[in-house]
């Protein structure tokens, strides 16, 4: 390079008459360009005010002891689990994480960034965690190594204050040491189906099912939307609640059937679930309940849309949390009547969809499995639907 071509470029210098203040800043460097880990260094990025990535709240009845828990918990604490009860014998559905978004929601102006993890697994947690680099640091993050970019969030973490951690459905407490342990600014929450395994430093609250009136009332919410039951209505809903166990996912997928078929009351619903009683007595109460819901809803999926019922059979063998909607499209169907399906499914609370993935509950996916819980149908459904897992997956 000639030494007028080297004149001509713009340099940057530490000291002498054309310094950049170097004796005011931490770091300089020199060069013609500032390397990547000087622009996006993690302790010089501020996050947007109210960033999280935080699912839509839900409504959460009943809970308000819970919360108040909660919130006092992680203040003076800064680390807290809910888990459940040994009544209902570890199985999900009782609103773990309901109520941990209705916390993570009500108290949103409470933190500076609130991120929501999905914490099955040592990867997935890892997964969550690089999702937060891409969002506060997109343009490093879209040609950084996976170990860059998890390191960049720790970094993060351990600079900035006042954020919320949402561990949900943790499967082995001991998952989460290396981020509790090394991050100390700001709040851990995390929901499992686990009641044991929970250092000494995380108080956990054990969740059981909800009171009767708050069962009724969360019933009565999600059937009338906004429209006043009439008495008899209420006591019907009363009823149903507590054939239902005041269960929570089984409310929650009931009164999705309900709103889903006007024409069916709630008396009719319940002696359609008694019907189907006798037929599902295998499992414990909470498999059991959610067993008879499905027959009711499963019929019904099948007269309407019966590719949604294959569909959520296929997902029931699959990692629970934002399954691709091309995963779920059998080989030569048209994308477009999956996602129709899909859409089905989840107008009757069977699973959450966002437009190009679905998650489908854990406790949906143990009564799937079990050929017990798939009464009325032909019991080689349920290992249908897994052959089909297993070959979406080879595809990738």
């Amino acid at each position: 390079m000639s030494a007028d071509n080297a004149l001509s470029r713009p340099r940057i210098e530490a000291a002498g008459d054309r310094s950049i203040a170097a004796g005011q800043i931490g770091t300089a460097y020199t060069g013609d360009v500032l390397p990547a880990e000087a622009l996006y260094a993690p302790d010089k990025i501020t996050a947007a005010p109210g960033t999280s990535n935080l699912p839509p709240a839900t409504l959460c009845l009943g809970r308000g002891e819970e919360l108040a828990w909660l919130r006092r918990t992680l203040t003076d604490r800064q680390e807290g689990a809910i888990t459940q009860s040994g009544a209902v014998h570890g199985l999900g559905g009782i609103g773990k994480s309901a109520l941990a978004l209705h916390y993570a929601h009500r108290h949103r102006s409470d933190y500076a960034l609130i991120w929501w993890i999905n914490a099955g697994s040592p990867d997935e947690i890892e997964t969550s965690l690089t999702n937060l680099t891409h969002t506060l640091v997109a343009g490093w993050a879209a040609t950084a190594e996976r170990a860059a970019q998890l390191s960049w969030a720790m970094q993060w973490l351990a600079w900035h204050p006042g954020w919320l951690l949402v561990y949900d459905n943790v499967e082995d407490p001991d998952d989460l040491a290396p981020y509790t342990g090394a991050l100390h600014r700001g709040h851990h929450l995390a929901t499992s189906r686990r009641a044991r395994g929970w250092p000494d430093s995380a108080p956990t609250l054990a969740l059981g099912t909800l009171d009767p009136d708050d069962a009724t009332a969360l019933l009565c919410r999600l059937v009338f939307k906004d429209a006043t039951p009439t008495p008899r209505q209420r006591a019907e809903a009363h009823a149903l609640a507590d054939d239902l166990g005041h269960f929570p996912l089984a409310i929650k997928q009931a009164s999705a059937y309900l709103a889903q078929n006007r024409g069916i009351s709630l008396a009719a619903y319940r002696r359609r679930l008694g019907a189907k009683l006798a037929k599902s007595a295998h499992g414990i109460d909470a498999e059991r309940t959610i067993a008879r819901i499905w027959n009711v809803t499963l019929h019904a999926l099948e007269e309407e849309n019966p590719l949604a019922v294959q569909v959520l059979h296929t997902a029931a063998w699959l990692a629970p949390d934002d399954i691709p909607h091309v995963l779920l499209t059998p080989p030569g169907a048209n994308p477009d009547d999956t996602a129709e399906a899909i859409g089905t499914l989840a107008a009757y609370s069977m699973v959450t969809d966002t437009g190009s993935g679905l998650s489908i509950h854990r406790m949906v996916q143990t009564v799937l499995r079990t050929p017990q819980g798939t009464v009325g149908m032909h019991s080689e459904r349920h290992l249908h639907g897994r052959d089909r897992a297993e070959q979406a997956s080879c595809a990738i």
